[in-house]
């Protein structure tokens, strides 16, 4: 009997047909309509997010053809003021929010179980969460601009131009709530993207010979988990302003429009290297194929993907450099946006140095990633210019930093997605291209992009400004402006003709040769087009440049075919790889759109402002999540699984580190930075806002802190019956303990009641206002724990939890300790303001 290259005996050889048809029925999607809304399969997911992505940038590019025709003459009479304002800002989100975060995702859920040697995700239903919430959101905001109440204050939505004096219809609660839709769908997928890494790759695959594109997708997803959080903390604090007079950026009564600002930056400059890094994850997977050699320097790019991860999070003021913020800390931010072009620099070098030492071949992906050096070192360049504070405060706000912008996300994102897109075609439809038009096309989306925006740097150094609509009075704008529209043009065609070569090679194009371009990587192991479930069986200490395709196709890897008719995949060891469970993943499921829906229906009252229809919504949340519990439990112990001849592994429900567990604490690690957030925006107003001190609370504070007290013992004791529950040895004692859970978190939830009841007016004053949060934040908290601890109750009863089955009281555990400290933080934070 073979052995693997770990030591590990493998299967005996099998008929790969006989696999292939048994996979094929567990794995596939539903025929029909049923199959459309209930496929949670990574690879029917992954690609409706990366289609749907290329719709929203279609729509985007029609919007910047408007904005260029308008600017193409000095009186610009094509669009009047308001529907200008319109469409620039509907640009600017759909391209950041609708096409850039969700193409990364798609790509992000549909390559990576293939390149790490898994069958699926970690967590398929919340995959096909994301997708729905995103096009859900995406939609509502897309409408918005049909019907003529379109966001019209810019991507950013500065305050106070985007409050209710100086934004009073909907066009603002339009962005905030389906920006906020749509960014559970980036949460969602970077929960997903982070414990898929970590847990589900091959066996004996260590971090440290995992492929590059797992080490950039893990950065994104960390970055994502701790970058996203500030900007939907500032879209719920400005609609409680714009809703319900909650004065958070209001000068008068103790608020700062800065708060805005160093939310949104919070959020903003990650993002750029959020969308970098996998589009870096991409050349640095093409470029070596491509060049026929290995990378260059594995450790170094690592290093520099760990460099941009941390410096990402140093840069956000990079933004605010004209505010008027004291010079000690513009020097440090400054500084730390000059040293952030250090690890970018050594990866292009490290992929120039792979170029040099291999055989590169001109193929149209290489053309691709040769538009992106071009591009994108011109963008970094230009951002290290801006990071220099003299040169920002002349160029800021001006077309040079739109120019930047374009330079860096095109250059940066673009042209490696597209690099990615022409490479792993063929594994997605299993056909060639049609030859040559994918190369015209490359050549009009090069030179209309440095037509339009090469130009707009001058445009912006001769003082133009963004977002205006006319200029009249600037004769010297004229000819700059009209070189970039009609190269904006030509762009517009070369994008045009990629999609048409896209969808020729998709219907039109001949049948591919498996692994085209002869990469010795495990994404290309497979049939074409990928099957459902990707490998008939999982390989182990996966090498590159090692042949496994017909190996695994037998079934001489492990775990073969689906002989029990579920879904199943490897659970591994974070750090070494070494197999510990089999996890048992849910089927073809309704319950993703219905929670997407009823999701949606919360944003669509509050959008509407019928505020007092939205309990029904959340009860309709809660009880669709109801259902997402029963997968974390088992009615019965189960034998073991003989994943190879000399490995048996026991599946997921009989052990406690769960892949639950790992997208509970990497649930909560996004919490945790929306916390912080909010820990931020309470210092930042009490120290640096105008307005403050605050009026003289009128609340008894004995009777707030006895309140206060009582909820915290409560939440206590809930936290010890958790970690009973969690280690009980008998399913009446885990009964018992989840009852006990429930009781606190009731007695918690009523405490939290008498103290809103004598609470000060939220409207008076920013403090009363931030208090009124902070209280919020606890009761969602608890509320979620008292879920968990009836979850755990209801599990007991019924017989789904005993010695080795613990179901859902290690996820509640966690939760009800997190409940348990931030509360006790808010109280301490409360009391100090009192005291101060």
């Amino acid at each position: 009997m073979k052995m693997s290259d770990a030591g590990q005996r493998m299967n005996p050889p099998q008929r790969a047909l006989r696999l292939h048809r048994q996979l094929s029925g567990v794995w596939s999607d539903l025929p029909g309509w049923r199959g459309v809304l209930s496929s949670v399969n990574h690879g029917t997911i992954g690609l409706r997010f990366m289609a749907t992505a290329c719709v929203f940038f279609a729509i985007g590019g029609v919007l910047s053809m408007l904005i260029r025709a308008q600017l193409s003459t000095p009186r610009g009479a094509f669009l009047d003021t308001a529907l200008y304002n319109q469409i620039f800002t509907m640009h600017g989100s759909i391209m950041m929010f609708l096409f850039a975060i969700p193409m990364l995702e798609g790509l992000a859920l549909w390559l990576l179980p293939k390149i790490l040697g898994a069958r699926d995700m970690a967590f398929p239903r919340l995959s096909a969460l994301g997708y729905w919430c995103y096009l859900f959101g995406g939609t509502i905001i897309l409408l918005s601009l049909l019907a003529g109440v379109a966001p019209d204050g810019g991507w950013f939505m500065y305050t106070p131009l985007s409050d209710k004096t100086h934004t009073p219809g909907v066009n603002a609660d339009v962005w905030l709530l389906g920006i906020t839709f749509v960014e559970i769908s980036a949460v969602a997928a970077a929960v997903e993207i982070t414990v898929t890494i970590l847990r589900c790759r091959a066996a004996d695959m260590p971090l440290t010979r995992m492929p590059l594109m797992g080490w950039y997708m893990l950065g994104t997803s960390v970055m994502m988990l701790v970058g996203f959080p500030p900007l939907i903390l500032g879209s719920i604090l400005l609609e409680l302003e714009r809703a319900f007079d909650w004065p958070f950026f209001a000068v008068a009564r103790g608020g700062d429009p800065l708060l805005w600002q160093h939310l949104f930056w919070l959020f903003g400059h990650p993002e750029v290297y959020i969308i970098f890094l996998p589009a870096a994850g991409a050349l640095s997977t093409i470029i070596p194929i491509l060049s026929r050699t290995t990378i260059l320097g594995y450790g170094a790019v690592v290093a520099a993907v760990l460099g941009l991860v941390f410096l990402s999070f140093g840069l956000w003021v990079h933004h605010m450099f004209t505010v008027g913020i004291p010079h000690m800390a513009l020097a440090f931010f400054s500084a730390a946006s000059a040293l952030v072009a250090v690890p970018t620099a050594v990866q292009v070098f490290v992929w120039i140095g792979t170029i040099w030492k291999g055989r590169p071949q001109l193929k149209l992906p290489m053309l691709y990633v040769l538009g992106f050096f071009l591009t994108f070192v011109m963008g970094g360049l230009t951002g290290v210019m801006l990071a220099i504070v003299p040169f920002n405060w002349q160029a800021h706000d001006t077309a040079f930093v739109t120019a930047h912008l374009h330079y860096v996300l095109i250059g940066g994102f673009v042209f490696p997605m597209l690099a990615a897109l022409t490479y792993w075609m063929p594994l997605i439809c299993g056909r060639e291209r049609v030859p040559r038009l994918g190369e015209a096309a490359f050549w009009l989306i090069l030179i209309g992009f440095h037509g339009t925006f090469f130009i707009m740097h001058l445009t912006g150094l001769l003082g133009m400004p963004r977002r205006i609509d006319v200029y009249p009075d600037n004769p010297e704008w004229v000819l700059p402006n009209l070189i970039s529209s009609i190269f904006s043009m030509v762009m517009a065609m070369g994008f045009a003709l990629f999609a048409f070569d896209i969808i020729l090679q998709r219907f039109l194009g001949t049948h591919s040769r498996r692994n085209p371009w002869q990469a010795p990587t495990l994404d290309w192991a497979m049939a074409l087009p990928a099957p459902v479930y990707n490998f008939a069986s999982l390989p182990v200490a996966a090498h590159e440049g090692r042949d496994v395709a017909v190996t695994l196709a037998r079934g001489e890897g492990l775990l073969p075919g689906a002989p029990r008719g579920w879904r199943e995949t490897l659970v591994v060891e974070a750090g070494s790889g070494r197999p510990e469970h089999i996890a048992v993943l849910p089927d073809n499921s309704m319950l993703p759109v219905a929670t997407a829906l009823t999701i949606g229906s919360f944003f669509i009252l509050m959008l509407a402002g019928l505020y007092w229809l939205t309990p029904l919504s959340i009860l309709g949340i809660i009880l669709v999540l109801w259902r997402w519990g029963f997968v974390m439990g088992a009615d019965r112990d189960h034998a073991v699984v003989a994943v190879a001849p000399s490995l048996e592994l026991p599946l997921h429900w009989q052990v406690r580190g769960t892949l639950a567990y790992g997208g509970a604490v990497a649930t909560l690690v996004a919490d945790t930075s929306l916390y912080a957030c909010l820990l931020f925006g309470v210092g930042f107003l009490t120290v640096v806002a105008p307005g403050w001190p605050a009026p003289e609370s009128t609340v008894p504070g004995l009777w707030s802190a006895a309140l206060a007290i009582i909820a915290l013992a409560a939440l206590g004791f809930g936290a010890f019956a958790a970690r009973q529950a969690e280690a009980g040895r008998a399913t009446r004692m885990a009964q018992t303990h989840a009852l006990s859970g429930i009781v606190s978190a009731v007695v918690a939830l009523a405490a939290f009641a008498g103290i809103a009841s004598g609470m000060d007016d939220p409207t008076r004053h920013a403090r009363d206002a931030l208090r009124g949060v902070l209280l919020g934040f606890a009761v969602v908290h608890v509320v979620i724990a008292l879920l968990l601890a009836l979850r755990c109750h209801a599990d007991a009863r019924g017989g789904r939890m005993s010695a080795h089955r613990r179901g859902a009281a290690p996820v509640w555990r966690l939760w009800q300790d997190f409940a348990f400290v931030t509360t006790a933080i808010s109280a301490l934070l409360v009391t100090a303001q009192e005291l101060l």
